[in-house]
């Protein structure tokens, strides 16, 4: 059974996350504050954390830059924060993806599912491959998902390295938003496409020696991106 850690200090909002969860055949703990939260997330006893911007004690945004140093699980952020800007603050260190408040509770659960098959395919991907691919200077060995740019390691987060992989393995090929949403989060394209503009600006940030002219990932205007060996 998947462990799923609430940290949220809304009651009722824990409580209905935390009924629809067990519903749909999740084990839920509830972390009412910021540094409980922190303390639970670093046990490495979940799967998945779904995290709360506005938190007493620690914030949320730096409860996920700590998360993000130790453990590699998703992160779901979910806040009355709604803004652009706040999306792409907490995408940009290290959440997977990003609820709304209000939200719908069937949607809340889709999306930890979607979450949780993803991490597991990557997981069993690599459990099961051990080869490198080579792509000009980038080098990816998919058994430890380390990736290297002429041969020094660079850090990927999860959705990072999976966005990463997809292109590179499809490379010349051009995919909007939608589709890459779709494959790389596992929902489809009626989802929110600005988590995808995010994470290719912060991939270009590190596999690309001048992100401001990508070699690698390119922006094909009204198209979508694709990724030029």
């Amino acid at each position: 059974m998947k462990r799923i850690l609430i940290i949220e200090d809304d009651t009722d909002i824990a409580s209905i996350e935390c009924d629809f969860l067990h519903i749909s055949g999740f084990s839920v703990e509830i972390a009412s504050n910021g540094k409980i939260g922190l303390q639970r997330a670093l046990s490495r006893e979940f799967d998945l954390i779904l995290l709360d911007l506005m938190l007493p004690g620690i914030n949320g945004t730096e409860i996920c830059k700590k998360i993000r140093d130790i453990v590699d699980i998703p992160i779901i952020m979910v806040t009355a924060k709604a803004a652009e800007s706040e999306k792409i603050r907490g995408l940009g260190i290290g959440a997977d993806d990003y609820v709304a408040k209000p939200f719908s509770p069937p949607e809340l659960v889709a999306r930890v599912k979607a979450n949780l098959a993803q991490y597991d395919r990557l997981t069993s991907e690599r459990s099961q491959l051990s080869k490198q691919i080579t792509a000009g200077s980038i080098t990816i060995n998919t058994l430890t998902q380390r990736v290297y740019i002429n041969g020094k390691e660079v850090e990927l987060k999860n959705k990072e390295y999976e966005l990463l992989y997809f292109l590179v393995t499809n490379a010349d090929i051009i995919f909007n938003r939608e589709t890459l949403y779709e494959h790389i989060w596992g929902m489809d394209s009626t989802g929110d496409t600005a988590t995808v503009a995010v994470h290719i600006n912060r991939l270009r940030e590190k596999i690309e020696s001048d992100p401001a002219k990508p070699r690698y990932i390119q922006t094909v205007w009204g198209a979508g991106y694709r990724f030029r060996a």
